[in-house]
């Protein structure tokens, strides 16, 4: 096997993929890539046994074909320490031993055989849908933050990707509080749910690019796969039943205070400093045009702040946690938030007045 490639051409890919590489492993070859070179193309894979990611690199000069897996870090790291604008050889005539020269740097590594290299059983099912690069980091942007960590309701350590007709929505939650977002797609017969691993969205996140070229989802019944252009993601899903989430999202909250984002959340900032820093509680209350916010700590230190909003309606004052708020003002894109309140025990909803795409619920506290 051998190929030569520029230093930025296969350093991208690398860095695309490395994070699914597990520092500590049970299986040594997990901290490996597996490298299949065909005459015009180098194809990179990582693997952790739940997710796999494969980069797809063309090369301008014909390859010699072969495969082979080298160590992650090493190649990686190798690749960032070059100069920019370097070529780049790499050559093995055995599995286990590969060499990377560049100018005068020459550095030989160990490998183990390719057909060590543990490959995701996929039966994926006919669902499949195509949106846009944009369109899906959106949706994770808008819910990700909701997503519980290390449950042990395992179901909620994960979204949930729920393709209907024409409609993509992903669902995130807590338990303390529920993000939803919709996007419109291209019709589509039937409905299909799964739930996506905290992990897989993490790293969808940061390996999207906010733009309309286009990428194939595909629903199966313990996979999910994400095919770019030139990467591809496949993951396992979690096994369970997700909550039924529309009967979390209030319908009853006819006191709507409109207040502006930038406002409400430096106040709320304002009012976290003398919080209790276990809780990160803050009481609201809202009537007549104007909304107060109130924090206190053990230490019997308080703080108080006032905003004028938009707010005709019954005074309710109501307690929540204040890093649940701020989460929520902080993935939306108007100038104004929208607060409907039911009453002094309820859930609130909050939404960007000028889009009903995204709607989160926050659960109240004691305070």
């Amino acid at each position: 096997m051998k190929f030569t490639v520029a230093r930025e051409t296969l350093l991208k890919p690398l860095q695309s993929i490395i994070s699914v590489v597990e520092k500590k492993q049970t299986m040594p070859i997990l901290s490996n890539l597996l490298v299949n070179v065909t005459e015009n193309t180098v194809e990179l894979t990582a693997t952790d046994l739940e997710l796999e990611l494969i980069a797809k690199v063309n090369l301008d000069n014909v390859a010699e074909p072969g495969r082979l897996t080298i160590p992650a870090k090493k190649l990686f790291d190798i690749f960032k320490s070059l100069p920019e604008g370097a070529t780049v050889e790499v050559k093995s005539e055995t599995a286990e031993k590969i060499i990377v020269k560049s100018g005068k740097s020459r550095f030989t590594l160990s490998g183990l055989p390719a057909n060590d290299f543990p490959s995701m059983e996929t039966q994926l099912g006919q669902v499949a849908i195509q949106v846009s690069h944009k369109v899906l980091a959106t949706l994770i942007r808008k819910t990700h933050f909701a997503m519980a960590q290390q449950d042990v309701r395992y179901f909620l350590n994960g979204m949930l990707l729920e393709v209907s007709e024409k409609t993509l929505r992903g669902v995130a939650t807590d338990g303390h509080r529920l993000a939803l977002a919709s996007e419109e797609i291209e019709g589509h017969a039937g409905v299909n749910q799964v739930i996506v691993p905290r992990k897989t969205i993490m790293e969808l996140l940061r390996i999207l690019e906010p733009n309309d070229q286009s990428l194939s989802i595909i629903f199966g019944t313990h996979f999910i796969r994400v095919a770019m252009t030139d990467l591809v993601l496949t993951s396992k899903l979690v096994d369970g039943r997700y909550p039924d989430y529309n009967r979390v999202i209030p319908t009853t909250g006819k006191n709507i205070l409109i207040a502006s984002k930038d406002a409400l959340k430096q106040s709320l900032q304002r009012t976290a400093i003398l919080s209790n820093e276990k809780y990160r509680g803050v009481r609201l209350s809202a009537s007549n045009n104007v909304l107060k916010l109130m924090a206190n700590n053990p230490e019997q230190e308080e703080a108080q702040d006032e905003l004028e909003v938009a707010y005709v309606g019954q005074e309710i004052e109501v307690g929540f946690n204040i890093s649940y708020l701020l989460d929520v003002i902080n993935v939306l894109e108007s100038e104004n938030v929208k607060i409907s309140l039911t009453n002094n025990v309820s859930s609130i909803l909050l939404n960007d007045p000028e889009d009903s795409k995204a709607v989160y619920v926050v659960m109240p506290i004691r305070l």
